[in-house]
């Protein structure tokens, strides 16, 4: 696995991580996440290089073993003596746009309906079983093939339902998974079911870097004599991998040993059991891999620096990570007393310089579980008001009213309020995007709709349909008994509705007259349950702020609701409110996107009062009201949410949601909450 660049790219994680799965699968695979160009593929593809060969039965199509073969083989059954031949573990790479029916295979209809005859082509499943299956940018995979994909991980096999047949065959391979969370993050459900996760990260010392150079370039120049020079270590790797294998089975995980994994899993608050597993498991493997024959204490700290840190988070803001201080208490608190401890000898008064026994007051109570929630809070100034902006230098009015005054200074960004869950906004219509959560759209998910003549191959039969279409022709067919006769003319696909995600492009309003830091926490909290709800549904974000005098496009669309919630929440405000170029801006940017991404339906919500300030002279208002005529033109479907309070309302957020031909909410309406209310009391009035 050092070829060609992991012994100098800092990622002994990652290749611990691998071999522990080389040596357990059942340690159920790794997450791999880091930034792009830290050779994450190419460590991961390394890997099939030194996996013991696996031996299959001659002619198999599913690698079944010839001294215990799958008795539900579809290309059984076979004989338990039936000859094997050897051939190197299989590294299977599953593409980001794969089909269902590409990743578990598929039943040939036509050939099951025009000639009776029962075929089924395997897919990636089966080609990986006893092997390494790779999914490369992870994140970006459909939700419900990373589901099937991490069931048949921990069931060991696959499952194919077709129109009333059923198909079954043994799928066992160590699942490699690769992402930049920059991209977007797996939902904390799928996290959960891979068994470790490591960080990686390119070095910062330049003579690391060199070394990574220089070994790229010496194998571009000759990549035969550059892998013959990695040989010896990877055949000393191949046979200590086979060596721990044959260990495995004779390793101890003593009581005491197993009571120190579930003080570490309890210890950070892990939801269910499975990280007691995975890091029992991972701790097993680990001392295998050393050679022992017993877990140690190291091996179970090794184990929960891998399969702990991701399942940690509480909510898709936190970052992953492990307090080393609350994992030594942990592993302290659950070793097994080997002497009684010596009395202080003078009154019995406890050991106040033992450190073990007295928690530092400067951390004490916060080692145990506290770093998430310190992660998660955004930095707030020692003194409330030290941000804010003295009385004297206040703009006059909510929206700065005088604008021959000097702009007043930023505010300090105030932190948001607490999320909530968001009533559904939806794009109007019957998209056909990729599947997610949020607006209808056909696709190859959800219920059968109708049926259509197929432009190729059928992969979902519309039985009904197919039977309508072929039966006016039975006599002219010459059908004289039972069954149909069905001709290729005859077959119909389903037409299936689910839901698709969405690129839901922000346009927040961070001016002057929303700096109020009650108004502007609220507005904060509300857009973060917006990128939640987002972050559930599968979408694309986007971010545009506008203040002062110009607009910005603050984070481009992208699948990282993280990134989106920490530009939000470091978001100062202040000035005037150029109303027109943020919608402007927002134009410019779906215009692109629907170049780079024309399949996916954009959704426009508009966080703002309303009101448009700026130069003496200018016709603001007028000039707002004409960039949201120019988004309306082209169709771009939009939420406008309205943010301003008061007794007095000038209602100028409605007035532009006309002018975008957008629904119109106010903040108090986005909760799920209110939505529920409000149907609640249409019923009690009829």
């Amino acid at each position: 696995m050092t070829y060609p660049f992991g012994a100098v790219v800092g990622m002994d994680d990652m290749r611990l991580a691998l071999l522990l799965n080389a040596v357990s699968p059942a340690v159920g695979g790794v997450l791999v996440r880091g930034e792009k160009g830290t050779a994450k593929s190419t460590t991961v593809r390394a890997l099939a290089a030194v996996l013991p060969p696996v031996v299959v039965v001659a002619g198999c199509r599913f690698a079944c073993d010839p001294a215990a073969p799958d008795p539900a083989c579809p290309d059984g059954p076979h004989d338990p003596g039936a000859p094997g031949s050897t051939r190197p573990a299989r590294l299977v790479e599953l593409p980001v746009g794969a089909s269902e029916d590409r990743v578990v295979g598929s039943l040939d209809l036509e050939r099951a309906l025009t000639e009776g005859v029962k075929a089924f082509e395997p897919g990636l499943l089966a080609a990986a079983h006893r092997g390494v299956l790779y999914v490369d940018e992870v994140n970006l995979l459909h939700d419900h093939l990373v589901d099937l994909l991490l069931d048949a991980a921990a069931l060991g096999t696959a499952y194919v339902e077709r129109e009333g047949v059923s198909v079954r065959h043994a799928a066992r391979f160590l699942l490699v998974g690769t992402m930049n969370p920059e991209e977007g993050e797996l939902r904390p459900q799928l996290l959960d079911r891979f068994g470790l996760t490591v960080e990686v990260a390119a070095p910062r010392d330049p003579v690391e870097r060199a070394e990574v150079v220089r070994r790229r370039f010496a194998h571009d120049a000759d990549p035969v004599g550059f892998a013959a020079s990695w040989a010896s270590e990877e055949s000393a790797l191949a046979t200590r991998i086979a060596d721990a294998r044959t260990r495995l089975p004779r390793v101890v995980l003593s009581d005491d040993a197993l009571r120190q994994v579930t003080a570490v899993c309890a210890a950070f608050h892990v939801d269910g059991l499975r990280a007691d597993l995975v890091t029992a498991r991972a701790a097993i493997a680990h001392a295998a891999w050393c050679g022992r024959d017993e877990v140690t204490e190291d091996d179970v700290r090794v184990a929960a620096r891998l399969a702990l840190p991701h399942r940690r988070r509480r909510n898709p803001f936190d970052a992953p990570g492990l307090d080393e201080e609350t994992l030594e208490q942990a592993l302290e608190d659950a070793r097994p007393d080997e002497d009684p401890p010596e009395g202080p000898g003078d009154g019995g008064a406890p050991d106040d310089g033992d450190p073990g026994n007295s928690p530092d007051p400067g951390t004490g109570s916060s080692a145990h579980g506290s770093d998430a929630e310190t992660q998660a809070q955004p930095p707030v100034p020692a003194d409330d008001d030290a941000g804010a902006t003295p009385p004297s230098s206040a703009p006059r009015g909510e929206g700065g009213g005088s604008t021959d005054a000097a702009p007043a200074p930023d505010r300090a960004a105030v932190p948001p309020g607490d999320p909530f869950r968001t009533r559904r906004l939806e794009v109007p219509g019957v998209g056909a995007g990729v599947s997610g959560r949020r607006s209808r759209a056909r696709g190859d998910r959800g219920r059968v709709v109708g049926a259509t003549r197929p432009s190729g191959t059928v992969t979902r039969l519309h039985l009904t349909g197919t039977v309508l279409a072929a039966a006016p022709h039975q006599v002219a067919r010459g059908r004289t008994g039972p069954g149909l006769r069905i001709t290729r003319a005859d077959l119909r696909q389903a037409v299936l509705e689910g839901r698709e995600g969405n690129l839901v492009l922000f346009v927040v309003d961070a001016s002057g007259s929303m700096g109020a830091r009650s108004r502007m926490a609220a507005v904060k909290g509300a857009v973060l349950s917006l990128l939640l709800d987002a972050y559930q549904r599968r979408d694309k974000v986007g971010l545009v702020t506008f203040r002062g005098v110009e607009a910005e496009l603050a984070l481009p669309p992208t699948w990282s609701v993280e990134a989106a919630a920490a530009r939000l929440t470091a978001l100062p405000t202040g000035g005037r409110t150029p109303l027109a170029a943020g919608l402007l801006r927002a134009h410019e940017t779906l215009r692109v996107e629907r170049v780079r991404d024309p399949r996916r339906r954009p959704l426009l919500v508009v966080v703002t009062d309303g009101r448009a300030t700026g130069a003496r002279g200018a016709d603001h208002l007028g000039d707002s009201r004409r960039a949201a005529g120019l988004l309306a033109a082209e169709g771009t479907a939009a939420v406008v949410v309205d943010c301003e309070s008061g007794p007095v309302r000038l209602g100028l957020a409605g007035a532009l949601g006309m002018a975008l031909g957008a629904q119109t909410l106010r903040l108090e309406e986005l909760a799920a909450e209110s939505l529920a209310a409000t149907v609640r009391s249409v019923r009690e009035a009829a």
